[in-house]
């Protein structure tokens, strides 16, 4: 049977604890009295230590600067950076058998560089499965290769990566976990290389990332004002061995995104992408249209079905007149068809992936005035997942995140209501899983 505990490992997922077995319910326990005033306090104190320092009012260009990263160039084509990132968080979860915990979610080494005029290599680093430090766990702890692309770089039109990189669908997963407006932000159901743990027999990728290679491009088509950007590939996908998995023919996943920017152009680097801009990019509005394909994709040996995942999303950012701040919209919606029969959830080496629809939107404001350090950034979020062959679950969350400096340094205080928590990855017909109350305190920063 398969073992929906591994699944729910993944560092930077919505569910870092999903149930072990389809059968089993997980029993949260009765509300604890003191958990929402403990959390209430933290956030207060928080809170009046920062208001105790200067406020300040600062237009948004002038308050969140990217910072270069450490460059060693031989001449202006022969260039390398190196840069880091850490972000974690302290969970509290209303309840009496799960431990108050922290949480390490990303650690990351950045590795850029540049070998000729049109030539460039990324690699990057992670700790996979980082808070996996006990002898029984699975998948272990491991710190190693996350991205190792080669890089043609021509021109804004046509470009070519290959190696391991991130599959170009949604949104949330190309601007990863750091370049989030929320911290805790994977809530809707993974792609395959991301519901995937590994790569080779029985895995698709890990952390959103396969082997393959990536065309992507912009042009301005003129009929309607604005610019659209590309993004297609082949990767390998969900590979199999010849006893288990679905993939008996070795069929290949092929995936594609077209965003259109009707505002201001989205500037990021390749086809990666940001959640929010704090407002630096000015007013943007983009329309995006992402799929995922791959013959064979999901379900077990004997109960196998083609895997196709449609999603759609949209970012709204407006920088409000006379100073008064940045509102940022985020919105997204899946449709995944993967028609496998339900037993195959007890098949061994099941890739039960997903087959449903699910949405999820984020209101986000950033408050124009800078009070100590950084502005306060107050968000509500509503996310609905509802499977075919199992049970719906929802979450609502409201928190403030406290912005720094950008991306690069920031706090979250946060509380989410629901039952995502508890179901977590398993879409197997008989999970259950109780509505609980979770408060989380996280921190980023990076370089």
């Amino acid at each position: 049977m398969k073992n929906f505990e591994e699944m729910g490992y993944k560092v930077h997922s919505y569910a870092a604890i999903s149930a072990e077995r389809p059968s089993r319910q997980i029993d949260f326990g009765k509300r604890s009295e003191g958990f929402l005033a403990q959390a209430v306090l933290l956030v207060a104190a928080l809170i009046v230590g920062f208001s105790s320092l200067t406020t300040q009012v600062h237009a948004a260009d002038d308050d969140f600067k990217v910072i270069s990263k450490p460059k060693w160039a031989i001449d202006d084509t022969k260039w390398m950076t190196i840069g880091m990132g850490f972000r974690g968080s302290g969970v509290w979860a209303e309840a009496r058998n799960y431990r108050n915990d922290f949480s390490i979610d990303n650690a990351r080494l950045y590795v850029n560089g540049q070998v000729h005029e049109y030539v460039k290599f990324e690699i990057n680093t992670e700790c996979f499965f980082c808070n996996n430090t006990h002898s029984n766990d699975s998948p272990k702890m491991s710190y190693n290769i996350l991205d190792a692309i080669g890089k043609v770089e021509i021109n804004r039109y046509l470009n070519f990566w290959g190696g391991r990189m991130l599959v170009p669908t949604e949104r949330g997963e190309l601007s990863g976990p750091f370049f989030q407006a929320t911290h805790d932000a994977f809530k809707t159901p993974f792609f395959s290389q991301d519901f995937s743990t590994k790569f080779g027999s029985g895995g698709a990728g890990r952390y959103g990332r396969d082997d393959g290679g990536t065309y992507w491009g912009s042009v301005e088509p003129g009929f309607i004002k604005g610019t659209l950007g590309y993004a297609v590939g082949v990767y390998r996908g969900l590979q199999s061995s010849t006893t288990l998995g679905p993939n008996q023919g070795n069929d290949v996943l092929w995936a594609g995104r077209f965003t259109y920017n009707f505002l201001n152009p989205e500037k990021n680097p390749g086809y990666y992408t940001s959640s929010t801009y704090f407002g630096k990019a000015g007013d943007i509005l983009a329309l995006a249209f992402g799929a995922s394909y791959q013959r064979n994709g999901a379900g077990s040996f004997a109960h196998r079905s083609d895997f196709l995942g449609l999603v759609g999303d949209l970012l709204f950012e407006k920088v409000l007149p006379k100073n008064l701040g940045v509102t940022t919209l985020n919105a997204e919606y899946k449709q995944f068809y993967a028609n496998y029969n339900a037993a195959a959830f007890a098949d061994p080496g099941c890739f039960c992936m997903f087959d449903g629809k699910s949405w999820t939107v984020t209101g986000l404001y950033l408050i124009p005035v800078k009070v100590g350090i950084g502005k306060f950034q107050p968000y509500g979020r509503f996310t609905s997942i509802q499977p075919n062959n199992s049970s719906n679950r929802q979450e609502i969350e409201g928190g403030v995140n406290y912005i720094i400096d950008g991306f690069n340094a920031r706090i979250s205080a946060y509380y989410q209501h629901g039952d995502l928590y508890t179901k977590g990855l398993n879409y197997a017909p008989d999970v259950t899983g109780q509505k609980v109350d979770v408060f989380k305190l996280s921190f980023q920063i990076q370089m």
